[in-house]
């Protein structure tokens, strides 16, 4: 998740140098709403029971990636609904790129 971070106060600073304000603000809120998804998604993970065989495996990542899938698509609505001066494509692409390094988590070794 820190690299999601990284990559979205990386971004909104290009955007606010480059573009407006807005743009910047646009950059943040798309990666937060990555962020938090993300967040959804290991917070369901940790706290199921440990799975003991496939299914039971399958069932805790469908779970938790449905609930990734539903808090992007609420915050995504609550940022188009309140804030009004978004960029489309600065915001569309903040949490593309967040959703992308969340799933590329899987090629880091832990230390």
């Amino acid at each position: 998740m820190g690299w999601q971070l990284v990559a979205t106060v990386l971004s909104a600073t290009g955007f606010w140098v480059l573009l407006s304000g807005s743009a910047a603000v646009s950059v943040l809120l798309g990666g937060l709403v990555g962020l938090v998804a993300g967040l959804g998604f290991v917070l369901v993970a940790q706290t199921s029971n440990s799975a003991t065989n496939a299914g039971a495996t399958l069932r805790v990542a469908l779970r938790a990636e449905s609930v990734k899938v539903g808090a992007s698509v609420l915050l995504l609505w609550l940022v188009f609904a309140i804030y009004k001066d978004v960029v489309a494509i600065a915001f569309i692409g903040a949490f593309s790129l967040a959703i992308l390094i969340f799933s590329l988590a899987i090629f880091v070794r832990e230390a």
